[in-house]
């Protein structure tokens, strides 16, 4: 058997826990890679039979064929369950954000110390260091809504806006059931969600 260098190294050189381990993750991996093949051939054949049913709605109603750019939800006759394809933008921030962190850091300092300390604990969110390179969006957009009269923080939240770069879209997948009570829940395909 080869270790992680690519040496050879006989069995019984190798301690039985090694060798339960290796054979356990080995097996794991089988059946994920299985059920990774099986999960991307389900999304690719849903999204194609969605199309396809979105196509036969277009020639019906000889309207010209859709962009794909709508959220759009399917049910059953009964309303028990639904498919939700919901179309989300990508979004990332140019160089303008870190202009724009400068503007409110000067106008934070300015302010006061003790003054403006949800604003302070919102940038301190969005711009932490521990997350290299990553934008709490949700802080990010929590703190455009804030209105201020200082023009520097004004121009900072112009810099925001103008920093949001939409790279791409992204469609996702959502299946819902109907309990006997009338609430929709989610029907789980995420492992992490599982």
């Amino acid at each position: 058997m080869r270790d992680a260098r690519g040496n050879l190294i006989g069995l019984g050189q190798i301690k039985p826990q090694r060798l339960l381990e290796d054979e356990m993750v080995r097996k794991v991996m089988y059946f994920a890679r299985e059920l990774s093949d099986q999960v991307r051939r389900f999304k690719g054949h849903t999204f194609a039979d969605l199309a396809a049913f979105q196509s036969l709605l277009e020639q019906q109603y000889k309207v010209p064929p859709s962009t794909g750019k709508g959220n759009c939800s399917y049910t059953t006759f009964d309303d028990s369950m639904r498919v939700e394809v919901k179309i989300a933008d990508q979004i990332t921030f140019g160089p303008e954000l870190q202009a724009a962190k400068r503007l409110v850091d000067e106008c934070l300092k300015e302010w006061g110390a003790d003054s403006h300390e949800m604003i302070r604990s919102l940038v301190n969110r969005i711009f932490s260091v521990e997350k290299e390179g990553q934008i709490n969006r949700g802080d990010l957009f929590t703190l455009l809504a804030i209105e201020h009269s200082d023009p520097r923080w004004q121009s900072a939240m112009e810099a925001i806006r103008d920093s949001i770069r939409v790279i791409g879209t992204k469609a996702y997948l959502r299946f819902r059931v109907r309990d006997d009570q009338g609430a929709w829940s989610t029907v789980t395909i995420d492992l992490a969600a599982a």
